[in-house]
């Protein structure tokens, strides 16, 4: 004989029925506490630490301008019998001691402000791709500043990405002034949550600030509470700093914008090939650029972004995605944060072409890697692509979906009386026989799961019927759908005609 169902109604309408009764609640926001995955014993960093303490007070730095070797030196640093900057221990610690702990990111719309610190993950873009993954082609073009704008109002709806740093390059620039004003431009015209773009030089900074002004709507009002951070590389490894980049920190403190510094050697290459080795110099080269910062401005906040880059030493090819940079980008994480610095790392980088399988599995390794080990800032971490050569806006979609699972993974679980709920087993095992539809249930519903948009939980045969679409085609969609009807007003009409006057404005 059949089996005649107690319960009225079908499946769509059990599911209707607890989602309307369950209030929204986001299980897996950004902010989660990381710290659990530690790569590094105590005494590895021990020793990792106290070797690059070492390089620093004997081999130190080369090729430092002269002002910062003026500045550094009346702040107690040497030089060594080869002319090269060198800083003992004591005054390195005595920069830590000092050194900014915690940092706000400013969003021009206060709310958006991000706090980090302490193992807090938060993920968030970067990178300087010169080729997209063109909708229509499905194959790369050189980038433009139309498409950093369109990256720009796509993620500004997309709640796991915590700032928006210039994901791509304009090609379509004819000369390095107009890059750096449209790139600046095309952020703030595209998002209101925090921005972070890059400079050629240190005369750049001034206009880009003026620029910011005008949409502020009075002179100097940006420097009260800057929303645009910068990134910075002002190493070039191996124990060089880079004179340009040194005088662009410089003009960027004195107008009050947070300093992203970015140590971004390769093993290999530019460091060491083992582990090890690299995660030493590496971390000195870092610290040499908290020095440049602290002797500047004391206590200006800084990012402390050591990226381990990985190359294939087969080929010399830049890897992206791999065991091994989502190892040493977690251990990058562990020793920043057992300084006590807000973390900078570089993950989610796939070296994947296609919005495939591999691009999956090399972001999703890499990401959780970096947030598990409490990473403050992910950088790179959303629509990255072959290599960094190339950003999908496919892939910002599937890695906002993909940071849920990893926020939901980072927060853990919470054990408590009500978690454990003795009394609804108890309850559940002598009447009903099943937690169906009852109260510890539908509090868990919200809570405790994440539901994704792309992924795709039905059957096979549902499937089927819906066309057998793959991931990048149902993202694809909902992309267009975006990119077709969402215009943020971020900049008055007045003011940007202003702009467009006064700057070359290619969007």
């Amino acid at each position: 004989m059949a089996r005649v169902s107690r319960r009225a109604g079908g499946r769509a309408a059990r599911v209707a029925k607890r989602s309307a009764e369950v209030p929204e609640i986001n299980p897996a926001e950004p902010g989660q506490t990381g710290g659990s995955y530690r790569p590094l014993s105590e005494s590895d960093i021990l020793k990792i630490y106290r070797t690059a303490l070492r390089f620093l007070n004997e081999l130190g730095m080369g090729d430092s301008p002269d002002f910062l070797t003026e500045a550094c030196l009346e702040a107690g640093a040497f030089q060594n019998s080869l002319g090269r900057l060198c800083f003992s221990q004591s005054f390195i610690e005595d920069i830590i001691a000092g050194a900014a702990k915690e940092i706000t990111l400013h969003g021009r719309d206060q709310s958006r402000s991000v706090e980090i610190g302490g193992n807090k993950v938060h993920f968030g873009t970067g990178g300087a791709a010169v080729q997209t993954l063109d909708l229509d082609t499905g194959l790369y073009r050189p980038s433009t500043a139309r498409d950093l704008y369109d990256f720009a109002r796509l993620q500004d709806k997309l709640t796991n990405i915590s700032w928006f740093a210039r994901c791509c390059v304009a090609t379509d620039a004819t000369n390095n002034l107009d890059l750096d004003i449209n790139t600046a431009f095309a952020l703030a015209k595209g998002t209101t949550k925090p921005i972070a773009t890059s400079f050629f030089v240190g005369e750049h900074v001034q206009p880009v600030v003026e620029m910011f002004d005008m949409i502020l709507g009075r002179e100097g009002e940006f420097s009260k509470r800057p929303w645009c951070f910068v990134h910075i590389s002002p190493q070039i490894s191996p124990f060089r700093y880079g004179a340009d980049a040194v005088e662009v920190a410089k003009a960027c403190i004195d107008n009050n914008m947070t300093i992203n510094c970015i140590t971004a050697a390769q093993a290999g290459a530019t460091a060491p090939a083992p582990p090890a080795g690299f995660m030493v110099t590496s971390l000195a080269e870092t610290l040499a650029s908290l020095v440049m910062v602290n002797v500047f401005k004391r206590g200006h906040p800084m990012v402390f972004s050591n990226w381990p880059f990985v190359v294939d030493l087969r080929s010399g090819a830049f890897c992206g995605g791999g065991g091994e940079t989502a190892l040493m980008n977690a251990a990058s994480a562990q020793l920043s944060n057992w300084l006590g610095l807000p973390s900078g790392v570089a993950s989610s980088m796939s070296d994947a072409k296609a919005v495939d399988a591999q691009m999956g599995m090399e972001k999703g390794i890499t990401a959780l890697a970096a947030g598990l080990a409490g990473a403050n800032m992910v950088f790179e971490s959303s629509g990255m692509m072959a290599s960094i050569l190339g950003c999908s806006f496919e892939a910002f979609l599937l890695d906002n979906e993909m940071h849920s699972h990893i926020y939901r993974i980072v927060r853990g679980i919470e054990v408590n009386d009500d978690t454990i709920a003795y009394d609804a087993i108890t309850n559940a095992v002598l009447n009903e026989g099943h937690f169906l539809g009852n109260q510890v249930t539908m509090a868990a519903m919200q809570r405790d799961f994440v539901y994704p948009t792309f992924a795709d939980r039905e059957p096979p045969i549902t499937w089927a019927e819906r066309g057998a679409r793959d991931i990048w085609e149902v993202a694809k969609e909902q992309v267009n759908e975006i990119l077709d009807s969402y215009f943020p007003l971020y900049i008055p009409a007045r003011i940007e005609q202003d702009i467009r006057n006064k700057y070359n404005i290619l969007v």
